[in-house]
């Protein structure tokens, strides 16, 4: 079974989206209206309504990664990669539209409050991103073919020694109507990342 078609299964989803299918292996997500998942920093106002799946990564270090492409419809319309533990310690990868309404690469580490960092701006076309953990912190990366990875941020997301992280994928649209997200090329596997700053 491949990780699509188990994501395609509505109870993987700790939130639901509005609508979910699979065609062959494209799982399609669509993002509720007016949902997000961000703490902001300087108010301490708190979102949590934005669609996320989750699965279990094997022990020790992973890599997770998937192709995503996001039908843009308003600023902050985003499909990301998500590590969850509680919803003050989670982080995401973003392939989002800035307000000036270029998809742009973004971050957001959560710890309380939100980090959320600006990468660069992409193609409109689909992107792969990639979280890999690495001991006790994590690595995003991003990549235009698959093959060629560019790293977007490196943190740590401390807890208490058993805090249970796992990971996926979600879709948001904060000030939108909604967004449909297309993920596939997904894979899930127990293999520790050689190097930080190429990706491979």
């Amino acid at each position: 079974m491949t990780l699509e078609s188990t994501l395609a299964n509505t109870s993987s989803w700790a939130i639901h989206p509005a609508a979910l299918a699979l065609d062959g292996a494209v799982l399609t997500a669509e993002a509720r209206a007016s949902s997000d998942i961000f703490t902001n920093p300087l108010t301490g106002e708190s979102r949590d309504d934005a669609a996320r799946a989750l699965l279990d990564p094997p022990p020790g270090d992973w890599q997770f990664s998937a192709r995503v492409r996001v039908d843009f419809r308003a600023p902050w319309d985003a499909g990301a990669l998500i590590v969850w533990a509680a919803p003050d310690l989670w982080a995401k990868l973003n392939v989002e539209q800035s307000p000036d309404g270029r998809p742009t690469l973004y971050s957001v580490v959560t710890r309380g409050f939100s980090d959320d960092a600006v990468g660069w701006p992409l193609d409109r076309g689909p992107v792969w991103l990639r979280i890999s953990r690495v001991d006790g912190a994590f690595a995003f990366h991003m990549s235009l073919d698959g093959h060629s990875w560019r790293l977007a941020r490196q943190s740590a997301l401390p807890g208490d020694p058993g805090v249970r992280f796992r990971v996926g994928i979600g879709v948001q649209s904060p000030v939108g109507e909604g967004c449909v997200v297309d993920f596939d090329r997904m894979a899930l596997v127990p293999s520790r990342l050689a190097d930080l700053f190429d990706g491979r």
